[in-house]
């Protein structure tokens, strides 16, 4: 029995010791790491806590051991977290340090496991990417953990290394290619509205249009969550508008080739009938039908500079800046056109 109560409570977070104790988690953090500067019955009350879960300290890192990082996702499977590893495993494997791969899918039991599984393998340091997980920075930052977030999800306080693209600039960009074409009427599919990407992404979009002299219309402007499924649903919609738009902004990739999927079913062409433009430049878009325009993020590198910031960490260093914006750049294809006449 005893041995199935610590199995258990070592699934227990910093968060939940710190409820039931009746204080700050900065206060669980220094009694974990053997701080003076908390009262003794304070102390003992957060003690009895962390041996009744049978909360273990992360290992100290050993000089012989290889060096290793984890990478978390809130969810696997997209080609755009596929060119994020892709930049993390190349430049880690040019440092000699192993990767392990993980995605949370936002439930909490799962992050309860992947922090259990990060204090058996004593990580070298952790990049999180995007999305919420700002709920793992304070169990990260009680065992210690070196920490860079790769495409910051926009949570307030947020006091690590942040890695992300200029998506402001991206989606000036992409909407005044639009604009220079003639296009006036341009939809946008938008990205979920809680990412930071995405409210920069609709703000350059704005701005391009305010700085054309057009007056944004809100009906032309509809949710996605950028997968394939919501840009297909989004071009229905933008459609379905009593005046459709002659061109469409898709804040992403994946959603831009949904979008085209929804006016070849129509029987539209792209670009003589409708222009379309993404976000991301995945490998794919290349060679999609037609050939997508796309504003594209230095993904790879992205990642590549998150190992980077990681290992300085590791070292006592700290990176150049805090927050760091890699440029974007339109990638002009095949997928736009003027509008008809």
């Amino acid at each position: 029995m005893a041995a199935q109560e610590a199995d258990a409570g070592s699934r227990v977070t910093i968060t939940e010791i710190a409820r039931q104790a009746g204080v700050s988690v900065p206060t669980v953090s220094r009694v974990v790491n053997g701080r003076s500067d908390v009262s003794p019955q304070t102390r003992a009350r957060v003690e009895d806590l962390l041996r009744r879960h049978g909360y273990r300290r992360r290992p100290a890192s050993s000089p012989t051991r290889p060096a290793l990082l984890d990478l978390v996702f809130n969810q696997l499977g997209s080609p755009w977290a596929v060119e994020i590893i892709r930049g993390v495993e190349e430049e880690a494997h040019t440092a000699g340090v192993g990767t392990v791969v993980s995605a949370i899918h936002g439930r909490s039991g799962d992050a309860r496991e992947w922090v259990r599984g990060l204090r058996a393998r004593a990580s070298d340091g952790v990049i999180l990417v995007t999305s919420a997980l700002s709920s793992l920075h304070e169990e990260l930052s009680v065992l210690g953990v070196p920490l860079a977030v790769v495409d910051p999800d926009g949570s307030p306080g947020l006091d690590v290394p942040t890695i992300g693209a200029a998506n402001w600039s991206g989606g000036l960009a992409a909407t005044q290619h639009l604009l220079s074409l003639g296009h006036r009427r341009i939809g946008l599919i938008a990205g979920p509205p809680r990412l930071l990407c995405s409210r920069a992404r609709l703000d350059g979009y704005r701005a391009a249009l305010e700085g054309a002299g057009v007056t944004p219309d809100e009906a032309l402007i509809v949710p996605g969550d950028f997968r394939p499924e919501s840009g297909y649903a989004g071009c229905h919609a933008l459609l379905d508008l009593p005046e459709p738009p002659t061109a469409v902004f898709a804040a992403s990739d994946q959603m831009a080739l949904g979008a085209i999927e929804a006016l070849r079913g129509r029987g539209l062409r792209v670009p003589q009938d409708m222009s379309v433009v993404g976000f991301d430049d995945l490998p794919e878009v290349r060679w999609s039908a037609p050939p997508l325009t796309t504003v594209r993020q230095p993904l790879a590198d992205m990642g590549a500079l998150a190992v980077r910031t990681v290992l300085r960490l590791t070292r006592g260093e700290q990176p150049d800046s805090p927050r760091v914006e890699l440029g974007t750049d339109l990638v002009v294809r095949a997928s736009t056109a003027p509008p008809a006449s």
